[in-house]
């Protein structure tokens, strides 16, 4: 029985530590934290390496195992996903972040799918779907003599199910939603969240064939099929319905694309079933009924500077592989599943997905522009060495314990590969908040920023800058607080005076990536991960949809399995530094003495602003002097955002009457966020009761609908909302919105 030796000494950044305390060590019932980090890596380490006992170790092994784990985690090379860490050895031993649901065309099966989805959700899971077996809307239902609603009204049933159970006090479940190309009804999935009030739990992809891509680069048409009968229903023209999925994807982010026919392509179980879905971030295709634990290695940690030039330490990554694959191989005999099925059918399979994260990072070290071939040539170079250790571990355990259930008849076996534990080994996942925890970048994204703020105790500021960056600043002579303040206003080292050509080279951020990059560095990590690649294509806010069709070929045509892009302010608060305020509507100079009187008579307008707490009625009534009062109307009264929306009501028809510019006030009240964010008709977002009572005011103040040329000073760099649990900001990382102080996830 082999063990590997690790670097055993703990340091975390405060950031770090933040995180662990918010979210993953042992709390008393009053919510005391009562684990020290150590202890918490200790009991995963122990409850993961107690599945040796099942295989025949002794106690004395069993100890040496939990050692080698500590060590792993400890020394940051590796780290599992959010689930095991939380989880493990304590009362609820759920380990497992994703799983896939079967939903047939019946109303039993689908409402015994809602009814596993709540069990799922409450044990902290997320949950893919695919809808393509449902017969379309207006279709026949031969037992009731009437005609089917189709998948989109069923999909309302899930995503209203999710919603009561977060209303509940269970932390959010994510949902993938899936519908074939040629479903009948893929038009309306389509379209499905441009009323951006709905489906608001879900992630929607639509699920791509070959057949489908062939007609785009051909100019032709092609069918839709309805599933129950298999009859062509429809023809439709297949680059205008490409072009309309790019379209919608620019405006908002949904629906994605997954390319189903490559993803069933790598299926390594096709005589058990077909791949139908995925996890909700997409790098995660499985069987109904499957889940699977993830876990990365932190690739800034596999450096050899021995050498004296840094290097890939390919002996300790070779070392950190094979144990990590036991590790994850372990956490399946240790989990706690939430249904029998999904225990059957992941044990059968054993599923693992190793990946990494740090890429970035990697790069950094080795001197390596994250835009360049030579990034693209270490992404092969890194994932196939991961993969192919990967497999070698995998096949060792075989050996031990012996293969999956389903090996024979396997698409593996047919390869001519040796017995395999795992059907699959590897896996991008994101890593929002396990990276902050290992102190490395994100999955293999590029920096997110080179320094950004930090909220602390939730109203204190701190400067973070990469730690790399700061070294080379200093022993170049050019770190300065001020320097770093303003690279962080402007979330990049691009036009920043003082700072050498070299290192803005080799420390860019994913907006000053081209998208075509992005797409490179996926398609050469998919090369060689058995699963798929979680990785977002990121676009600057000026981009064409016709720049985002272009990627969506060329991911395609790289063999990527799906993608998945966000344009900058398509989701975010942006920066507005256009427009011009209209000034015949400035309020005069401060009163001297308290507010104006109210006349008689005043005249106003009465805007309906998308909250996410409902819509709010904000009533904006004017004097002869400008804007007089403000009215602000939601839910039933005595309600709590009722209290809140006429509290903010006066005190802004108190500044207005006090002769405070309107301007002034918008600029208090826009941006501020909650963890319900909307949208308004058209397009924009809505942030908060108090941002939709900006707006209201700003559209009062431009009629025509400009904006306001309002200067945040760069503070909404990559911001997409404010975290639900903390408060601090979100930012938007590999598919998922993470928030940098407390590491909630959107994700896990």
């Amino acid at each position: 029985m082999s063990t590997h030796s690790f670097d055993s000494g703990l340091s975390l950044s405060e950031n770090a530590i933040t995180v662990l305390e918010r979210r993953y060590l042992r709390k008393d019932p009053q919510g005391n934290v009562v684990e020290e980090p150590a202890e918490m890596f200790r009991r995963v380490a122990g409850n993961i390496a107690s599945a040796d006992a099942q295989h025949g170790a002794t106690q004395e092994q069993v100890a040496e195992r939990t050692e080698e784990f500590f060590r792993l985690m400890t020394g940051g090379a590796f780290m599992p996903n959010s689930p095991t860490l939380m989880n493990a050895g304590r009362e609820f031993q759920q380990l497992s972040a994703c799983f896939v649901l079967p939903i047939e065309d019946s109303m039993s099966s689908i409402f015994e799918a809602v009814k596993n989805t709540a069990l799922i959700h409450k044990s902290g899971g997320g949950t893919g779907f695919s809808f393509s077996r449902l017969r379309p809307a207006n279709d026949s239902v031969s037992s009731t003599r009437g005609v089917s609603s189709g998948p989109i009204s069923f999909m309302k049933v899930f995503d209203a199910a999710t919603e009561a159970i977060k209303q509940g006090g269970v932390r959010r479940g994510a949902n993938m939603a899936v519908l074939r190309i040629d479903h009948p009804n893929v038009e309306d999935f389509i379209e499905a969240k441009t009323d951006h009030s709905v489906l608001t739990n879900f992630n929607l992809s639509v699920a791509i064939t070959r057949e489908f891509m062939d007609a785009v680069y051909a100019g032709e048409q092609f069918a839709l099929i309805n599933p129950r009968t298999g009859d062509e229903v429809k023809r439709l023209d297949a680059a205008k319905t490409f072009h309309r999925m790019v379209q919608l994807a620019w405006e908002g982010g949904d629906p994605g694309v997954i390319f189903i026919d490559r993803i069933n392509d790598a299926n390594p179980t096709p005589h058990i079933g077909e791949v139908e879905s995925t996890n909700p971030c997409g790098e995660q295709p499985l069987l109904p009924f499957e889940s699977c634990n993830l876990g990365s290695i932190n690739l800034a940690k596999m450096i050899d500077t021995s050498g004296g030039q840094p290097a890939v330490d390919w002996a300790r990554l070779s070392k950190v592989v094979h144990s990590s694959v036991r590790f994850l191989d372990n956490v399946i005999d240790m989990n706690e599943f939430p249904l029998e099925e999904i225990a059957q059918m992941t044990r059968a399979n054993r599923k693992i997905g190793l990946g990494v994260m740090g890429f970035a990072d990697l790069l950094i070290l080795l001197g390596i522009p994250y835009n360049s071939e030579r990034a693209v040539e270490m992404a092969e170079e890194v994932m196939g060495f991961v993969r192919d250790h990967a497999r070698q571990a995998s096949a060792q355990l075989a050996v031990e314990r012996g293969p999956f259930p389903n090996w024979e008849g396997s698409a593996l076996q047919a390869e001519g590969l040796p017995p395999l534990r795992n059907a699959t080994t590897t896996t991008i996942a994101p890593t929002g908040t396990i990276s902050m925890i290992g102190g490395c970048s994100s999955g293999i994204e590029p920096l997110f920023a080179v320094v950004y703020t930090r909220h602390v105790l939730d109203k204190d500021e701190l400067l973070e800058v990469h730690p790399i960056f700061e070294r080379l600043a200093r022993e170049g002579g050019y770190y300065t607080p001020e320097l770093m303040k303003e690279i962080a206003a402007k979330g990049s080292l691009h036009e920043v005076h003082g700072v050498p050509p070299e290192a803005v080279g080799l420390f860019p951020t994913a907006h000053d990536v081209t998208p075509e990059w992005h797409i490179r560095i996926q398609a050469a990590f998919q090369r060689f991960t058995d699963n798929a690649v979680s990785k977002t294509v990121n676009f600057a806010n000026d981009a064409s949809v016709e720049d985002v069709e272009r990627v969506y070929r060329l991911a395609w045509e790289l063999d990527c399995k799906g993608v998945t892009i966000y344009r900058d302010g398509s989701r975010d608060v942006q920066v507005l530094t256009t427009g011009k305020t209209e000034q015949s509507k400035r309020a005069p100079e401060p009163a001297e003495v308290g507010p104006r009187a109210r006349p008689d008579v005043v005249h106003g307008i009465t805007r309906a602003m998308n909250t996410g707490c409902g819509k709010l009625y904000v009533t904006i009534n004017e004097d002869d002097q400008g804007p007089f009062e403000l009215f602000a109307t939601i839910g039933k009264v005595g309600g709590c955002a009722s209290a809140q929306s006429e509290a903010l009501a006066r005190l802004t028809s108190l500044a207005f009457r006090c002769g405070i510019a309107p301007e002034d006030i918008v600029r208090q009240l826009k941006g501020i966020s909650c963890h319900m964010p909307s949208w308004e008709p058209g397009g924009g977002r809505i942030l908060s009761c108090a941002d939709a009572v900006a707006k209201a005011i700003e559209h009062y103040l431009n009629p025509g609908g400009e904006q306001l040329a309002i200067d945040f000073n760069g503070k909404a760099f990559g911001h997409a909302g404010a975290c639900p649990e903390c408060g601090g900001t979100l930012v938007h990382d590999s598919g998922c919105n993470v928030c940098r102080d407390c590491g909630y996830s959107q994700c896990e």
